[in-house]
């Protein structure tokens, strides 16, 4: 299990963009579980939207894609790269995810190698899935 700080020297992003709490699980190269704790005082709910605060779609993508780069943190061919989110397939958002909620993100590698990997990966409050993506990704 990773706490934030250590989830810091892993991954690149910073407050407001760091979108991953914990990380629960993690079997290097093939998948990671992770948390993100939704609250009233994430930065986006003050334009999204005011009277009915809903944690936006992109911002759950993202969330899955940083619980990717987990998986993927210690891999030989990614060491001291940055990876960059290439591209969305096949993305759905089922349900909603407001403040008090608390998300599990799942991503399972698909294949990587050489700079490249893909990624699919779910977002849960409780046993709902509310979004999933395929995921891919570009190392720069």
């Amino acid at each position: 299990m990773f706490d934030v700080r250590r989830i810091q020297e892993i991954l690149p992003h910073r407050y407001p963009f760091l979108l991953i709490d914990r990380v629960l699980e993690v079997v290097s190269g093939q998948r990671a579980v992770a948390l993100k704790n939704v609250t009233i005082n994430e930065p986006f709910f003050v334009g999204h939207y005011p009277d009915y605060p809903v944690m936006p779609g992109v911002l759950l993508v993202e969330a899955m894609a940083q619980t990717a780069g987990i998986a993927l943190y210690d891999q030989e061919w990614a060491r001291g790269k940055m990876p960059l989110l290439a591209g969305v397939e096949k993305a759905r958002f089922r349900k909603k995810v407001v403040p008090g909620d608390q998300v599990r993100l799942e991503a399972t590698i698909l294949r990587a190698a050489r700079g490249v990997a893909k990624a699919a990966a779910q977002a849960r409050v409780g046993e709902d899935v509310v979004a999933e993506a395929e995921l891919l990704f570009a190392y720069a």
